[in-house]
């Protein structure tokens, strides 16, 4: 969330300083006077969501980004077999959500609003790549912990 705030904030800034025209009927100083601040309260938010879990002090996602991106499949495999009950649902379907929407031709947003068509698209794939790494990297923690019972060895 601090990283698409920042993007926010950035593309706010870059609107003010360098674009003259229009953006959709509006003013750029309009658009980008409300993007600084809008990025800003996401780089908050975030920076408070990152404090509180830190606070809660459980143990965190293992594994580098290459590591986390191999346990995917094994993930996948795990949740579907009904070995992996730490996931939920409902998390998911938001992964399949998110997919379908970064696939699919109808945004919130239009992509021919410059810069802001895309912020939409560059916020939901950011979640679902970040999610979906500290869930791998908390599914590594988890393996790690458990014996792979079809194999009959344990897990890496």
């Amino acid at each position: 969330m601090v990283v698409f705030g920042s993007f926010i904030s950035l593309a706010g800034l870059l609107i003010l300083l360098f674009r003259t025209a229009s953006l959709g009927g509006l003013s750029p100083a309009v658009v980008g006077w409300v993007m600084i601040p809008l990025g800003l309260v996401f780089v908050v938010l975030g920076i408070l969501r990152n404090r509180r879990k830190r606070a809660q002090k459980g143990p965190g996602p293992v594994g580098n980004p290459i590591q986390r991106a191999k346990a995917l499949p094994r993930l996948w495999k795990a949740w579907r077999g009904g070995n992996y009950p730490e996931l939920p649902r409902s998390q998911v379907v938001m992964w399949a959500v998110a997919l379908v929407y970064l696939v699919s031709p109808i945004d919130f947003l239009p992509e021919f609003l410059p810069v802001i068509g895309v912020t939409d698209d560059a916020g939901v794939l950011v979640w679902l790549l970040s999610s979906l790494s500290i869930t791998s990297g908390s599914f590594l923690r988890w393996e790690k912990g458990h014996r792979d019972t079809s194999r009959g060895i344990e897990s890496p």
